[in-house]
C-alpha cells in the first residue's frame, strides 16, 4: 500500500566551513543548488510533501529560489527553527548558531504527520537512497530506517569530514560513533569525537550521512528529551546541540530497531569552498549519463 511520506530537509545551518549561505549556491547547468537534486529525487520517488526547516530571515530567499521551482510539484511548507518551543527558563537569548538537528526536527511538529525522511540541504544523496527509504515506508512495519553510505564515496580531497561509523547487528544499527574521518598514510582513519582513541576504517564501512527515516511518534521522543537535554547542558547554553544521531542512539538503547539502507551511490557535498568544482563535474556527468535532464525543473 502507497503511504504519504514527506521529505524533512535541515536547511537553518550557517555553512561556516564553507563561507557562506551554501543551501543556495548554484551548481546545476541552469543555477540549479545541491537541494534542487535532492527534491527531484524524492518527488520522483514518491514523496508526498516537503518541509523546509530554515532560519525566518532566509524566508524570502528560500521562497523566491528552490520555493518557486518546485512548488507547483508537491506540496511545500517552510518551517523557521526558532526557540519558540523552549521554556522561558533556559537563557538562549545570546546563542547565534541552531540548538541543532533534533531541535530543528521538533520545530516540526504539527507541520508533518505521518512517516518522514529528514536529510541535510547541503548533501547530495543521489536518488538510489530516496527509492530506498520510500520502499521501506511502503513494505516495513520496523521502527525507523537510516540510509548509509560507503565511507570512501563520502571524503574530500580538501580536508576532514565529519561522519558517523556505523556499527551493526543483522542489518540493523547499534551504534553510530560520531568522528572526524580523513586519510592517513593511505588509511581512512576516524578519530571519534567523544575523544576515544582512533581507529582505522575499511573504505567500504558504511557511515552515516544524515539520512534517517521516522516515524511521527518521534516528536514526542523529542519533546520530552529537549528538557532534560537542556538541564544536562544548562551551563552551556551557548554551545550545546540537540542531535538527531545522540537521540537515534537513545531510542535503540530503549529498544527501538533501526534498519540499515545501504546506497552505493556517491555523495556530493561542499564542506569547503575548493570542493565545488568537484562537485559542479560530478552533477556534469550523472546530467551527461541521463540521471538527470539538462533542465533540471524544466
Amino acid at each position: 500500500m502507497k503511504k504519504d511520506l514527506t521529505l524533512v530537509i535541515l536547511a537553518a545551518g550557517m555553512g561556516s566551513r564553507f563561507g557562506g549561505l551554501k543551501q543556495v549556491e548554484p551548481f546545476g547547468p541552469n543555477g540549479e543548488f545541491i537541494i534542487d537534486y535532492s527534491c527531484f529525487d524524492a518527488i520522483k520517488a514518491g514523496f508526498t510533501k516537503i518541509v523546509f526547516i530554515i532560519k525566518e530571515e532566509n524566508y524570502k530567499l528560500f521562497r523566491e529560489t528552490i520555493g518557486q521551482r518546485i512548488e507547483n510539484k508537491i506540496m511545500v511548507e517552510y518551517v523557521f527553527q526558532n526557540m519558540d518551543n523552549v521554556k522561558e527558563e533556559y537563557d538562549l537569548k545570546n546563542r547565534v548558531k541552531p540548538l541543532g538537528t533534533a531541535h530543528a526536527i521538533l520545530c516540526c511538529k504539527g507541520h508533518v504527520q505521518g512517516n518522514f525522511v529528514m536529510i541535510n540541504s547541503d548533501d547530495y544523496y543521489g536518488p538510489v537512497a530516496f527509492q530506498k527509504i520510500k520502499e521501506f515506508f511502503d513494505n516495513n512495519d520496523s521502527d525507523y530506517a537510516m540510509v548509509a553510505f560507503r565511507v570512501k564515496n563520502t571524503m574530500t580531497e580538501n580536508g576532514s569530514v565529519k561522519r558517523g561509523v556505523c556499527k551493526s547487528e543483522n542489518g540493523y544499527l547499534t551504534n553510530i560513533i560520531e568522528s572526524k574521518i580523513e586519510r592517513v598514510n593511505g588509511n581512512i582513519v576516524a578519530s571519534p569525537l567523544d575523544g576515544r582513541e582512533s581507529f582505522v576504517v575499511d573504505e567500504n564501512a558504511l557511515v552515516s550521512m544524515n539520512f534517517f527515516g521516522f516515524r511521527d511518534s518521534l516528536f514526542n521522543v523529542l519533546e520530552n528529551g529537549l528538557d532534560e537535554f537542556l538541564q544536562v547542558n544548562k551551563n552551556d547554553l551557548t554551545n550545546c546541540e540537540y542531535l538527531i544521531p545522540d537521540v537515534v542512539d537513545q531510542e535503540i538503547k530503549n529498544g527501538k530497531k533501526v534498519l540499515i539502507l545501504e546506497s552505493t551511490d556517491k555523495w556530493l557535498g561542499v564542506t569547503y569552498k575548493d570542493d565545488k568544482e568537484f562537485v559542479v563535474q560530478e552533477l556534469r556527468k550523472l546530467i551527461d549519463n541521463g540521471v538527470y535532464p539538462e533542465d533540471l525543473w524544466k
